[in-house]
């Protein structure tokens, strides 16, 4: 099978017609129609049932969606990654949550710059949920995660610990701004926080919440490591008696596509970790 065959399939799919695939592919509906036909002989089973209106997928139609899409996505990142640079052993593909970017990503390419200069890196900050499915088709050969899946296969380790604790503007403490945490979050903090549980103003990325209360006051839930220089530097404080929640972040790798590059690169990152010397302020300056 071809890739044309998945992405024509996948097209299909979202229009509900070969005609509009026909048009979004730049291609006659000749060509689709037969597209489509080698594709269900290659895998014996019909996929679409045609009418007037257009098409509707049969069970197999459905049942073979994510096979499509994971070919699809696993021949863009080959295109995207190879020919390796000049020189280039190996490539690394390592993803991480949107909040850890900066400094923890960052951080750790820039270190297997140099420790790791015979390979290529490559990076990419995302949704937990989609760094897992990557890591899980091969995509990603690890990811950074707060809430990670105990599949068959995948190497889960944590990789610190940290709270999240509730800050304020010193000179500014209203109102109240709920960070979206994820759903263990939620629980925790609606059962402790029941007045809280219904903010009127929230964010679900925490540097955003941040940079709001820097620049116009409140107080929220944030990453001990993230708020720190702030609260040292006396900007913000402490909200004093506010519960705390644990904030584990974890390593996840495919046993199945470890290596020793890979191996090389995580012992990278558990000895920054390990050292404490990233910058998790954000870089922001306050008081600029």
């Amino acid at each position: 099978m071809d890739i044309d065959q998945a992405r024509t399939f996948l097209e299909i799919v979202r229009c509900g017609s070969l005609v509009a695939a026909a048009e979004r592919l730049f291609v006659t509906q000749t060509a689709i129609s037969a597209r489509v036909q080698r594709l269900e002989q290659q895998l014996g089973c019909q996929l679409f049932v045609r009418s007037r209106s257009g098409v509707t997928l049969t069970g197999n139609g459905e049942a073979f969606i994510p096979y499509a899409n994971q070919l699809v996505q696993t021949w863009e990142a080959a295109r995207r990654d190879l020919p390796l640079p000049s020189g280039g052993h190996q490539a690394l593909h390592l993803g991480g949550e949107v909040s850890l970017g900066n400094p923890m990503i960052l951080d750790w390419a820039s270190a297997l710059h140099q420790a790791l200069p015979g390979h290529a890196i490559r990076t990419e900050v995302s949704d937990g949920e989609s760094l897992l499915r990557k890591v899980e088709k091969g995509l990603l050969d690890a990811a950074l995660v707060y809430q990670p899946n105990y599949g068959p296969g995948l190497q889960v380790e944590q990789l610190m610990e940290e709270k999240l604790v509730r800050i304020r503007r010193v000179d500014r403490p209203e109102p109240y701004i709920y960070i979206d945490w994820g759903e263990d979050f939620r629980r925790q903090h609606d059962a402790a926080l029941p007045d809280c549980a219904r903010a009127a103003l929230s964010f679900n990325l925490g540097p955003l919440a941040l940079q709001f209360i820097l620049d116009q006051g409140g107080s929220g839930y944030f990453r001990t490591r993230v708020v720190q220089a702030y609260l040292d530097s006396g900007v913000l404080e402490r909200v004093p008696q506010a519960p705390e929640f644990t904030y584990p972040t974890f390593l996840v790798y495919a046993r199945e596509r470890d290596s020793h590059a890979l191996q090389q690169a995580l012992a990278v990152l558990r000895r920054q970790v390990a050292d404490g010397v990233s910058d998790w302020s954000q870089r922001w300056d306050p008081l600029a």
